[in-house]
């Protein structure tokens, strides 16, 4: 399989991966032959890529770290979890939601589970789901994504738990935010952003208050916004003033949120957030817990189509863990764009000559 922007898409390519909704049913099924109307709809739905089947690539398969059967879970759960609190908000009735930590706990269980017999397997993550889904997606991404790290940084389980429903709900402020703000087709006015930034603040008050859930859970939905030079928000703490959850919610927050199609700007690739992040070292973020994340997330994700400085056009099939800014390639076309009957592979941390130019993803 490989990875495809929808622009590039034609008529008769194979879906090679479920496309699923924010409430984790499947949107598309994998091996569905694309029409021109499903094309249309993707494009209209603005996912920005997915993976087909081609002959060339058929034999590269994208381990996930977390099973598809527990991302649908979490999907349900976020998305029923979310709703529920925007009914209360608008409906003025008392927040309160009694099985939110029996849910959730149960939820991490399942992660942590699939995350520790994969403990080998780096995060290919793409977001492949529609721009109006985001909120959900993108809230089990940062859970998977922050308890991948915690298990690198060798927490506990107990620890694992706190921090993962924390990252999976870090965002839950957000419905008590105005939905004229939050679903805005821009950007948002100083003014419209000063209370958008009430929602870390609102989403402590809402988890502090759940039984079951810790108070350092609370803390994720407080401190995630909040930076290691003390240019966040709410309270513009530094360094070891903000919970070291929170750091690395405030990472995995980031980079989701880079990769992920906005209603002001298109997605960045992997290697592109990388390069932000990367960036914010020991400015934003704790550079000790950027090494776990670079160490776990797969700048160039399996699947990926790449453009070499020879010319020719390539498919990412390796990533080795130590250089994972050298994958290894499957060359697919000549310099000119014709297509190589025998298509080979080349180890870039063997041929040092040889660079990654661009990610057409085409």
């Amino acid at each position: 399989m490989r990875l495809v922007t929808v622009s590039k898409l034609v008529e008769g390519q194979v879906l090679a991966k479920n496309i699923l909704n924010d409430n984790g049913q499947i949107l598309l099924n994998s091996n569905v032959a694309l029409t021109s109307s499903l094309i249309r709809r993707l494009s209209d739905m603005q996912i920005p890529y997915v993976y087909i089947e081609d002959e060339r690539t058929d034999d590269i398969m994208i381990d996930d770290i977390v099973s598809e059967q527990t991302r649908r879970q979490a999907l349900q759960k976020v998305n029923k979890t979310m709703t529920t609190l925007f009914a209360q908000q608008k409906d003025r009735s008392v927040v309160s939601t009694p099985t939110l930590a029996k849910d959730f706990n149960k939820l991490l269980d399942d992660i942590i589970s699939d995350l520790s017999q994969n403990k080998q397997v780096m995060y290919h993550m793409v977001n492949i789901h529609s721009k109006d889904d985001y909120l959900y997606h993108h809230s089990v991404n940062v859970g998977i994504l922050a308890t991948a790290i915690g298990l690198a940084l060798n927490y506990p389980k107990k620890d694992l738990i706190d921090l993962g429903i924390g990252a999976m709900l870090h965002d839950i402020g957000k419905t008590r935010i105005p939905m004229s703000i939050l679903c805005k087709p821009g950007r948002l006015t100083d003014e419209e952003f000063d209370i958008m930034r009430k929602h870390s603040e609102y989403g402590y008050e809402i988890l502090k208050n759940q039984p079951g859930i810790s108070l350092r859970t609370a803390h994720v939905a407080f401190q995630h916004h909040e930076r290691f030079d003390g240019s966040g928000y709410p309270r513009r703490i530094t360094g070891n003033e903000q919970h070291e959850f929170a750091k690395i919610v405030a990472i995995a927050d980031v980079y989701d949120a880079l990769t992920s199609n906005r209603v002001y700007r298109s997605s960045y690739l992997p290697h592109e957030a990388f390069e932000l992040i990367l960036g914010g070292g020991d400015y934003y973020f704790e550079h000790k817990i950027i090494q776990k994340f670079v160490q776990n997330i797969a700048i160039y994700p399996i699947g990926l189509t790449v453009t070499l400085n020879t010319g020719e056009t390539a498919v990412v099939t390796k990533v080795d863990n130590y250089y994972p800014q050298r994958p290894t390639v499957r060359v697919i076309t000549d310099p000119n764009g014709i297509d190589l009957t025998a298509p080979y592979e080349i180890d870039l941390t063997q041929h040092l000559t040889t660079m990654i130019l661009s990610t057409p993803a085409s």
